[in-house]
């Protein structure tokens, strides 16, 4: 069901999107209300999962993580159980920062983040060696190009 939102929500979200740690006040301000109010929506927002969280965005290379690649994962199985098992198990494996499941012949596609190319490897090795996986394919990112985890708001 989608949320039915007004012109200020969709302000909030907008400038919360730009910039998770504006204060309240700042928020209240650059939306052209009070604050008491401003915070009741922002926690309205929370309260019906539009607003999911807040993050802080690392860069990974200055961390050291300096491989990003995408897994391509094909399982023998798509029983739910079997594609719930698999998920589960993505849960356990730190390099993989997204997870998608996908339609057609690949099952489900993995954003991988790792130190190293060895240690990228390593996954793969387990990657492959895990129940009900079939196949994978993999490939290296050689840069970004883009890089823009909000959504786009009109």
């Amino acid at each position: 069901m989608k949320a039915r939102l007004d012109q200020i929500d969709w302000k909030i979200l907008r400038e919360l999107q730009a910039d998770g740690r504006i204060t309240n006040v700042e928020l209240a301000r650059r939306v052209g209300i009070s604050a008491p109010p401003c915070l009741r929506r922002v926690r309205a927002l929370e309260d019906a999962g539009i607003i999911r969280g807040y993050r802080t965005l690392l860069d990974e290379k200055s961390l050291g993580y300096d491989v990003t690649a995408f897994a391509f994962v094909s399982l023998s199985s798509q029983a739910e159980a079997d594609l719930i098992a698999f998920e589960e198990r993505i849960g356990e494996w730190p390099i993989v920062r997204e997870c998608y499941m996908l339609s057609g012949e690949t099952d489900f596609l993995l954003k991988c983040v790792a130190k190293d190319l060895r240690a990228f490897q390593d996954f793969i090795i387990e990657l492959t060696g895990a129940a009900n996986v079939r196949s994978v394919k993999t490939t290296l990112t050689i840069r970004q190009s883009k890089h823009e985890p909000s959504v786009p708001l009109e």
